[in-house]
Parts: C-alpha cells; structure tokens; sequence
C-alpha cells in the first residue's frame, strides 16, 4: 500500500480495489460514483497522492466551449506546451492522445472528475471520450483512467450501464457509500474531535456519514454550537445545500424534490400509488425512473412489507441530512439562529426516536453481527395491519411492526429499535404491547418461524421483571463496530 493510500479513513474494500487496478499491466477503466460530497475526489486524490499525468474537473452548468478552453489549459500545463483552441470533444481527446503518448511510463494515470457536467447536450462529449477509450488508451499498457461522478443516475445509466462504447469495457464500477459510525468516529477523531458516542450519533443522524459535512464541524466548538452555525446562522453551508443537491443531481429537480418532501410526511413510507395520487402524476415511467434514481442516490429506500407483493412495496426517505432539513429548517425553523441550542426537549425526542430508527436501518449489518447471523441469509422487512374482526367475532388492534429480520433458518427477529438517553425501561404495559403484536403477526401471517424479539437500544434495557423476558440485545456500541 502507498503511504497516501495508508492515511485514508475507511474506505478499507476500495482501497484495496484501487491497489489492485493500480498493480495490473493491462490498461484500466475506472468509474467511481455515490452521493455527491460522499468523498470520491478526496479518494482519488489521496490513493494516488494527486500524481496525475492529466487530471480534469468538468464545471456545472457551463457552456461545452469553455469546458473545451478549461480542458485545453489544463493540458497545457500538464503537458509545458502553449493552450490549444478545441472547438469540439473529439479535437480535445486526440490532443490528450497525444500528450499521452509521448510520456514514457510503465504507468500512467489520468483522472477526469465531475465527468456527468461534461456531457452538455449535443456535446458529443460521450462519443469523443469512446473514441479515446476504445480506440487507444484501452490499448495502451499500463494506463488507468479513473471518472468521477456525483450524478449517480447519469454514472449508472449513461456510463456504468452504458449499451453502447462502454459496454463489457469499464473495467471497475466502485461505489462509495457514506460512512458508517465507525468510520465516523475514526473521521472525527482524526479531525481532534473527541466526543462521547451518543454525540457522535447524534451527529450522524442530523449529517449522515457524509464527510463533507463532517469536515465542516468546528473541533474547538459543542455539537449543538456547531449545529447552529451550519444550519441556522446567517449564510449557513447546510441551509442552501438542499436545493443544490437537487439541482446538481437531477435535471428534473422539481420533480425529484416534491417526490421527497411527498415520502417525508410519512415517517414509515409510501407506496408508489400514494405517491402518484399525492403528485397528480400520470401513468407512465417518469415516476418508476425518478424513484429508481432516488434509490441510487441514496435518498430513498425500496423496502418489501412482509407477506407483500412487489406492487405493494414502500418508499422510505433515509438520507439524514435530508431528514433533519425537511423536520427542522425547510419547516420554517430557520429563522432562529440558535434553534438548535434551545430546542425543547419534546421535539428533540419525537425526531430523534425517529433518526435513531433511521440510523439502524443504516447498520444492519452490525446489527447482524452483534446477533451472530451475518452468514445467513436474511431480508430486512416491514409489516403493519390494521385492526380486524375474525369471522369467529376475535378481535385484533392494528399495529405494525418496523423491521423484521426473516432468516433463512425460519427465524424471524423483531427488532425493536428504541432512542433513550439512558437505559430503556420495559413497563409493564408495554411488555404486554409486545406479546400483543407477535400474537398478531403469527395469527395474520400465519407464520411457524420463531419469532425472538431484539431490542436495538441506546444504553441497554434497565433490568427489571419485564426486561428478563428477552434476551437479544443490541447498543449503540455495537453499531459502531
């Protein structure tokens, strides 16, 4: 491993990919993609030390011929030759062959970011870049082309997904995900921030395991100040982020958001028919592509209800930092700009019962392996009912059920994820609330699987006469792990 590789934080799986790519003779394509500030060009950058034989970042909203005269500046100082005038991609690309050709190196990197902002309408960007690639540089031992992109829908279906020039030709597709809590709490600490964990998750469930924004946290300030400034002060980063997002991300970006703020009001999520109702959306693929593409950007959630069919499946919004922007400052909160230091204390609780649900669904995983069953097979589901009346006159509450863990070893583990600022105390009327919703479940899904309950928790359970009746537990340390 290089020395820039080895101060990396996290990121362990796609450095080791990049080390492998980085080692083979043959020539490499390599599209890296995920949720904009998720941190590819920090990736790329550090792996490789920024020793670039041609780097290039494409420029939002601008026009194809002064990406050309950036392009060509570019070349000319990577290249110690006078700029050239390109007056289309393929003119650009036949000059960085050129360049490239006269380097005398077993390898050669060249780094294009921001490569979906390149690719203007009747551009022609994408078939100049083909030519480049299949003509030469996938020819030419030795060369690595690294692309970047925060327009994960354009990656993946123009790029990635392409039918055409890249097909069966892009070597690697590595997709960056946001950081877990354990690499959250490696991040900070790598930035001198040394909180509690129960900080450090609340951190993550207003940011998300998104580094930009946690690079933007003040080490020498508390959260709650912190939270304040990037939210509600004058000219806060994180107030405007929102619409940017939207529009950096996704052409139809009006369309994008009121399908967002539409699964917000739901805390559990909707289906793709209350989404259309809600929307006075027509028949047709405009809404299958925009939730599809909202899943690859990592807003959203496809989740199945137990017992569904696939019509039936619901929509979740599980981007946190687009959780807490829609609760606390779209909402009109905004206005204050200490409103995080005096929130009371009812409305801090209410969102962050919420978020904490959200910041498990976010490690399964490690719930899965505080519970020893990562090697089995498992879908992560739902299930609610509303209330009923069997022909025999029984009757039965609605109630619901927000993550089933359904096994293949025909075990199914009701999670029951709880936000406390201590330990979480099981009353006796809630033990009872519990007994009452597995007997519903087992007698409407007319399950055989066991059906052992896990509390996901903060700090524990209190121990007490209720608290003996279950035996799985999971902490907010072991999400961390």
């Amino acid at each position: 491993m290089n020395m820039s590789a080895s101060t990396i934080i996290g990121r362990q799986y796609e450095v080791h990919l990049l080390e492998q790519i980085e080692k083979r003779k043959e020539p490499q394509l390599v599209a890296i993609y995920g949720r904009r500030r998720v941190g590819k060009t920090f990736l790329v950058k550090k792996f490789f030390d920024e020793k670039f034989d041609f780097a290039f970042t494409g420029s939002y909203q601008t026009a194809t011929l002064i990406q050309l005269t950036l392009f060509a500046q570019a070349l000319a100082e990577y290249s110690c030759t006078p700029p050239q005038r390109f007056k289309t991609w393929f003119e650009a690309f036949t000059a960085l062959k050129d360049y490239l050709k006269t380097l005398k190196k077993k390898k050669i990197v060249v780094f294009l970011d921001e490569i979906p902002w390149m690719d203007n309408q009747k551009s022609n960007f994408l078939a100049a870049f083909s030519q480049f690639w299949n003509a030469w540089a996938s020819t030419a031992n030795g060369m690595k082309v690294i692309v970047c992109g925060s327009a994960t829908t354009w990656m993946l279906d123009k790029f990635v997904g392409d039918k055409g020039g890249f097909y069966g030709r892009n070597n690697r597709a590595i997709y960056l995900a946001p950081f877990t809590l354990g690499e959250t709490q490696k991040y900070l600490k790598h930035r001198g921030i040394q909180w509690a964990r129960p900080q450090i998750a609340e951190t993550y469930m207003i940011l998300g395991g998104i580094p930009y924004y946690l690079d933007m946290l003040d080490p020498t300030l508390p959260l709650v100040i912190n939270i304040d400034r990037l939210f509600y002060a004058q000219g806060a980063p994180l107030k405007a982020e929102y619409d940017f997002l939207f529009r950096t991300l996704f052409k139809e970006a009006t369309l994008y958001r009121n399908i967002v703020e539409t699964i917000a009001k739901k805390v559990k999520g909707v289906t793709r028919a209350e989404i259309k109702e809600a929307l006075k959306l027509k028949e047709g693929g405009e809404l299958t592509t925009a939730l599809k593409n909202l899943q690859k950007c990592d807003f959203i959630r496809m989740y199945s209800a137990y017992g569904k069919k696939e019509r039936e499946m619901m929509y979740q919004l599980t981007d946190l930092y687009t959780l807490y922007y829609l609760r606390f400052v779209k909402a009109g909160n905004s206005q204050d700009e200490h409103y995080w230091s005096n929130i009371d204390d009812h409305s801090h609780d209410t969102w962050a019962g919420y978020a904490f649900e959200m910041l498990c669904m976010h490690h399964i995983t490690q719930i899965k392996q505080k519970l020893g069953i990562n090697g089995i097979l498992t879908n992560a589901c739902s299930w609610q009912t509303k209330p009923l009346i069997d022909k025999d006159g029984t009757s039965w509450k609605g109630t619901q059920i927000d993550l089933l863990l359904e096994r293949a070893d025909h075990t199914i583990n009701v999670c029951e994820m709880k936000y406390s600022k201590g330990e979480y105390v099981i009353t006796e009327s809630y033990d009872r609330h519990l007994h009452e919703r597995i007997d519903t479940f087992r007698h409407h899904t007319g399950t055989t699987d066991a059906l052992p309950v896990v509390f996901v928790t903060s700090f524990g359970l209190k121990k007490n006469t209720y608290s003996s009746n279950y035996h799985l537990e999971v902490t907010l340390n072991d999400l961390f792990e």
